[in-house]
């Protein structure tokens, strides 16, 4: 976990120094823990492997990091309460129960739930909160491992204004825009949103290039030369030019983008949406995976089209 770097930032939203606690220590919870403390927050850990919140606690062992055996153990006496897990199960493994993070939190206290999870987890966490009389924030987050590590990450939440308004100045230690979308649960809606939108622009990108590359076209002075007009987007900015160069070992995973979409596939066939392309384009990723590209960037949709 030492591996994961960090990049402090320039400056951090000036705010009163905090007792927080983060909960799950992966690729991207790693750095946003770490620019809390960085923005003098005191950060305790906690993750489900041990040796992974002793590496963070020797890491930054100079900020006054500590880490705490239990969910619980690490929200005691924390205002806020952060958490960035695998799904749904995860989520509520270390916010119910009598080790969950709830049953440490004090009456007020703020838990800030950044995994992509559902919508109905939200609102379920968020009646368990409020019966405490404390309170849940869904916040998923898109950005990706750099958006993490650089503390650049855009966050989107759901849940009652004053509590948002407490936590938005610390979430802004790993952040460039946090925005309250409405009530609880709409945050991940939004994140359904941000997914649907990349899943057709990757599918996208990843045909234009194909296509590109096989009328012989200079593909990365094309991409230079389109993206200077209507065709311009994020991916192709960030993506582009490693479709190209087919690498894909780097950014967020094929099988996270599974779980992403189902989650959004799910929530469709409950509000009646129609989304024939997300749809495809979850089973192009199935492909992917089936080719042993689990872990790839996303971008590799591309890889189906060069069979």
């Amino acid at each position: 976990m030492t591996s994961i770097v960090v990049h402090p930032k320039a400056h951090y939203e000036p705010t009163a120094a905090r007792r927080v606690a983060f909960l799950g220590l992966g690729v991207m919870g790693y750095p946003m823990a770490a620019h809390l403390a960085l923005a003098g927050h005191r950060v305790t850990v906690y993750n489900r492997t041990a040796a992974k919140a002793q590496a963070f606690v020797q890491a930054f062992a100079h900020l006054g990091v500590a880490a705490a055996p239990t969910p619980r153990q690490a929200a005691h006496g924390a205002e806020l309460v952060f958490a960035c897990v695998g799904n749904d199960d995860d989520l509520r493994n270390v916010v119910l129960g009598d080790d969950g993070a709830l049953a440490g939190m004090s009456a007020g206290a703020i838990f800030i739930d950044h995994t992509t999870a559902s919508a109905a987890v939200a609102r379920e966490l968020y009646a368990a909160a409020r019966a405490r009389g404390q309170h849940f924030i869904d916040a998923p987050v898109s950005g990706g491992q750099a958006g993490a590590q650089n503390g650049m990450l855009t966050v989107m939440c759901g849940g009652d204004p004053e509590p948002f308004e407490q936590a938005r100045p610390v979430i802004a230690a790993f952040a460039r825009a946090v925005t309250r979308i409405g009530d609880s649960g709409a945050g991940q809606l939004a994140k359904m949103v941000n997914q649907i939108a990349i899943a057709g622009l990757l599918q996208g990108l990843s045909e234009a290039i194909a296509f590109g590359q096989r009328a012989g076209l200079d593909m990365a002075l094309v991409l230079d030369v389109i993206g200077k007009g209507a065709a311009q987007s994020w991916q192709m900015d960030n993506r582009g030019k490693t479709m190209v160069e087919d690498r894909f070992d780097f950014g967020f995973a094929v099988d996270w983008m599974r779980k992403d979409l189902g989650l959004v596939l799910e929530e469709a066939r409950r509000n009646g949406s129609t989304l024939p392309v997300t749809a495809l384009v979850d089973q192009f990723y199935a492909d992917v995976q089936a080719m042993g590209g689990g872990r790839w960037d996303t971008s590799s949709l591309i890889r189906r089209l060069r069979r």
